[in-house]
This record gives structure tokens, sequence and C-alpha cells, in this order.
């Protein structure tokens, strides 16, 4: 057997079958590209779901981890370490907001943001013990805990694991007429993605977002943006909310707040919301780190001057223009999506999402598929407009044959 076959087999004698990955073993990267076991390139268009927004093995990243390592990597939070402040600090102003509570993965974030707006609804709004709601929308895609997969639609996420948490009521995406509906004086938060990622990179309707603030300010509730995946440069601001010049109660983030080199999460918000937390009410052991606050910071900065969002709106733009002449054509049904990121639905005649996702592959492109017909495409923000090109023609060749 090849070294990619050998090594596929072991993984799949050896590790459980929640993935399907494709039949690619990658032995190192850097930037937008990765190279495999038998020394062959691909173009990664997927950036590990927008982690790896600033690249494979980004100079800044690895070089702000390396120092880190050399002095200390892990204290817990039962002791303060000195680079905590900083990220606490530089985070909560790249957000516009006050207080920041760390975790690690992405569905820790959203986990803690659920508990934030029920202890807050019990506390500071006075809604009864035990009778807080939160509303979320149809199709979403917040994580894989119990409680997350609890308010799910995808049956793949949510079977077999009941029983399931209640406190919860699922509202179509981008109707406001049935998110005001559902309000009632038990909710506490409106949980919501600003662009559906897994979905197949949903955009809401023009003025979705904004009427959810005016609703959600209306009423006393919490709104909490989920920009785990389509915040921290994707779509060519900071964060989504922003095409539309939204501000919510509380950001969720993840992913790219770790530049692909550890795991790194968020709740971002006012003092007066987080403040609701006493010691020993939450916590992570790992959460707030000094490895993750040191590479965070060098994301936080590299943010900080514009540059990656500036290039994912310019860029973004190109890629969107490239894949609307798809469209309509009779191999692409539709394109959606906002800066460096598209769902593209292909005629299923033409095949499943998964087989041109492998075709793509033989031909040295990584994306992944979702929902049947739909690839997601989602490339490092450092790719070159060159490197985009060529990715897209190999698209193009893979839909003419």
């Amino acid at each position: 057997m090849s070294a990619t076959e050998t090594a596929i087999a072991s993984a799949e004698a050896h590790s459980a079958h929640n993935y399907h990955p494709l039949p690619v073993v990658v032995a190192s990267a850097e930037g937008a590209w990765m190279t495999d076991v038998e020394g062959r390139r691909y173009l990664d268009l997927l950036a590990g779901y927008s982690a790896l927004n600033f690249g494979h093995g980004n100079r800044r990243l690895i070089d702000a981890a390396k120092a880190q390592l050399e002095r200390v990597t892990l204290t817990s939070r039962a002791f303060h370490h000195d680079r905590f402040a900083d990220f606490c600090t530089r985070l909560a102003e790249l957000c516009g907001m006050e207080m920041v509570l760390p975790m690690n993965t992405g569905a820790e974030a959203v986990e803690t943001a659920l508990k934030t707006a029920r202890k807050w609804g019990y506390r500071v709004k006075g809604v009864p013990d035990g009778m807080a709601k939160i509303i979320v929308a149809s199709d979403n895609f917040h994580g894989r805990t119990t409680t997350i997969i609890s308010f799910s639609t995808d049956p793949e996420a949510r079977a077999d694991y009941g029983p399931y948490t209640p406190g919860f009521e699922i509202v179509p995406y981008g109707d406001l007429t049935a998110l005001r509906e559902a309000m009632t004086e038990n909710t506490v938060a409106v949980l919501i993605e600003p662009i559906q990622g897994e979905a197949g990179v949903l955009v809401p309707p023009a003025g979705y977002l904004p009427g959810v603030r005016e609703l959600t300010r209306e009423r006393n509730v919490l709104f909490i943006a989920d920009e785990i995946q389509s915040g921290l440069g994707r779509t060519g601001k900071t964060f989504a909310c922003e095409h539309e010049g939204v501000v919510p109660d509380m950001y969720v983030l993840g992913k790219a707040l770790g530049g692909g080199v550890v795991p790194v999460s968020a709740v971002v918000s006012s003092a007066d919301i987080l403040g609701v937390f006493r010691p020993g009410e939450h916590g992570s052991t790992f959460g707030g780190n000094p490895l993750a606050c040191a590479v965070a910071l060098e994301v936080i900065a590299m943010l900080r001057t514009g540059e990656y969002q500036e290039r994912a709106a310019e860029l973004g733009d190109h890629l969107h223009r490239e894949l609307g002449l798809l469209a309509g054509g009779g191999a692409v049904e539709a394109v959606r999506g906002r800066g460096l990121w598209a769902g593209v639905d292909i005629a299923p005649a033409l095949g499943t999402g998964r087989q041109i996702s492998e075709r793509l592959m033989e031909e040295r492109v990584l994306v992944k598929d979702t929902h049947g017909s739909t690839i997601r495409i989602a490339p490092p923000l450092v790719i070159s407009k060159e490197d985009l090109d060529w990715g897209l023609d190999r698209l193009r060749t893979v839909l003419s044959a």
C-alpha cells in the first residue's frame, strides 16, 4: 500500500468513525498550500473552517508561540499570568466591548454564552428560576455538545443523543415575524449566526440583523452573535455583523482567534452582562492559558491593522464575481456568501458535493461539502490572487468535465 493508504487504513482501524475526511494525508503546510505524505501539493480552499484565516505556519504566529513555549504554557486560572490581562484588554477593545471570558473551543464558548444569558436572565432581568428561554434559528450550527445539539435541526447532529436539554425555541432563519412571535417575558437571549456556515454559507435577508437588534433591545433580550466562523476578518470586516451596522450584546469567538496554532475561544460582552459571574461559578483549566493568550494577542495585533479585512473584501469581490459567472450556466445553481467565503450549490446532475470535492482533490484543490450538493470555499485570507484564480480554474475544469 502507498503511504496514504497505510495512514488511512490505520486511522480507520484505530479511531472512531465520526468524520468522513477526504482521502488525503497532509504532512506539511505553508500559507495556502498543503503537502501530503506522497509529496503532492494541494491548494487549501477550506482553511480549517476559518481557523486558518492567516494561513498555515504564519511566521508571526509561530514565532509568538515559540517565544511563549520557552517561558510558561499553563498556570490554570488558580493564578494570574503576565499575558492574561493584555489578552482580555486587547480583545475587548477589538470588539468594542468591556469584558472577556476566555475558553478553548467554539462549542465551549457557545455553552458559556448560554450559561451567561440564563444567569443574566435570573439575576438581572428577573425571570423565574428554571423558566429562561433562548431563541435560536433553524439550520443553525453552534457546536456538538449535548445542550447545543438539543436545539439543532440537523438529524445527523441530533439523532440518538436524547434526552435533550429544554429551554430553547427554534424559529426560521431570517424571519423577523417568527422571532417576534416567539418572544415571551421569559426570553433571555436570541442566539444567531450572522452568516450560517455549516448550512451552506447562508446570508440572511437585508435588514434581518438590524431587526434582531431592534427586537431584542425593545424586549430586554440579549442578542448573542456567534461569529466563530464569520468573525475575525473572514467576510471583509472584523465581524460579519458590521456589514449591517449591528453591535450585539455578546460576541462568541473561536477558530481564527487561535491562528490555527492553538484552540482559543472567548465570549466578549459588557461588564453588566459578564459581571453576573462570581468565583467558582464557571471555568476552564486551559481557558486563557499563557500560550493561548500569546498567540491570540498576535492575532488581535494583526487584525488591528485592517489589512486582512481589506484583503478579504477585495479578493472576496473577485471570488464572487468569478463564481457568479458560473451560476446559471447549468453546472452551478446558486452562489452565496460574503468576503472570502462562499457556498456553491452544484447541479445534482453533476454529482453530490462530496463527489465534486473528491474530483477537485484530484485536481489538487481541497474544499468540503455540506448538505448534499453544496461545497464551501473559504481560503486563507493570505492567499494570492494568482493562487485563487488557479483554484477557480480547477473548479471550472471539474464542472465542465
